[in-house]
Parts: structure tokens; sequence; C-alpha cells
């Protein structure tokens, strides 16, 4: 049952943001020279190894450096930033739904280099499909922000974030229902809203303050 309607929200997704996603893409190429997908390994159900989906936020080649970001980390394009904050990068994740790699909402895919730090303990979380959505993605919605500046941001994620969504995702799972992830899926939908929304608050706040140095 879950598969089914995994693929009826992907085959519905993808048709009606196909026309964004093709403009997002023309406007990553636009801002910075490069494909505008980037396809990151990620550990899946049982241990399998796929790649996930999103649109490029970061310069070529920048998971050459790590794959985690920090605060105000170079690496993250203008339009990368934009698309961050918004969770717009994440919208190429329903072709991940529709081949089954993921489903709706479920634990956080991480890295091989990350997965390989769980303990046993931990590696149950692996026993389910990840979600494009999902309890340790919402709470970790600014998560780059917490990262120092200055610091290795792959050290610090392991070090100081990894356990607590582990941790977040168990719990998650031991209580999982259609309730409760349909309250992820509205939470994530009225989260994408507001981003959207703020951003383009800013955008309009710091274009009229432009206009108005420009005039004096």
């Amino acid at each position: 049952m879950r598969r089914c309607i995994d693929i009826l929200i992907a085959v519905v997704a993808l048709l009606l943001l196909c026309p964004l996603l093709l403009m997002i893409a023309i406007a990553i190429m636009i801002d910075s020279p490069g494909s505008p997908l980037y396809l990151g390994w990620r550990v899946g159900r049982n241990g399998a190894p796929f790649r996930m989906w999103k649109l490029r936020t970061m310069v070529r080649s920048a998971d050459l450096s790590g794959c985690i970001t920090g605060r105000r980390d170079a690496r993250v394009t203008r339009l990368g930033d934009l698309l961050r904050r918004t969770k717009l990068d994440e919208l190429p994740q329903f072709v991940n739904l529709l081949l089954g790699h993921m489903t709706l909402v479920g634990p956080r895919p991480e890295s091989p280099d990350m997965v390989a730090l769980y303990t046993p303990a931990q590696r149950a979380v692996l026993e389910v499909k990840p979600g494009v959505t999902g309890r340790a993605q919402l709470e970790a919605a600014e998560e780059s922000e917490t990262i120092p500046e200055g610091v290795a941001a792959d050290e610090y994620y392991a070090r100081y974030l990894l356990e607590p969504k582990i941790r977040r995702d168990l719990e998650y799972l031991a209580a999982r229902t259609w309730r409760s992830d349909a309250k992820i899926v509205l939470a994530t939908a009225t989260y994408v809203l507001r981003s959207s929304l703020r951003m383009r608050q800013t955008e309009t706040t710091d274009a009229q303050t432009q206009s108005h140095e420009a005039v004096q």
C-alpha cells in the first residue's frame, strides 16, 4: 500500500513540478557552470547504496572536500543558498521516490561515510527505506547554521549532530503511523511555503533598500 501511494505521489509531483524544475535548472546553470543536478551517494534500506537526486547548490566538485556544509560555506552558490533555505533543492528526490530508493516519509538518508560510523543499534534505522521528508529532516532544517565557521564540517557533524538525528529517527519508527506521516507531510509543505514567502519578502526589502540608496 505504501509503495502504491509513493508511486502515485511521485508521478503527480513530477508532472506538476516539471516546469518549475526546468526553470530552476536553467537558473542554476546561469548562476554557476556545470550540471544543475547533484547525484550524491546515500545508503538506503538494508545498507543498499543509491544515488540521491538533488538540485546542485554548490560549485562543481564541492563534495570532494566533504559532503557536509557548514555556516557560510564558501562552496554554496548564491542561488544554492536560496534553494537550500526553501528546500527546493530536494524536489528531484521524487525521482528516487518513483524508482523505489526512498519512501515519502522516513529516516533521513546518510552518506556511506556517515553510515560507517553507526553502532549496531543505530543500524536498525536501515531496516526501512529513507524518506524524502521526515522528523529529522524537519527538525534539522537549518542544520548548516549550527555548524561553527572555521571547523571541519564533516567531523563536527559526525561528533555532535549525527547521534541525535539517528535517535530521533528511531523514536519516529517506534511510533510510526499513517497519521504521524500525514502530519510530517503537512508540516513539510508548510515549512517550504513559509520559507519561500520569507525569502521573497527579504528579496523585496533588499531591492527597495537598494533603490532607496540609489535615489539618495
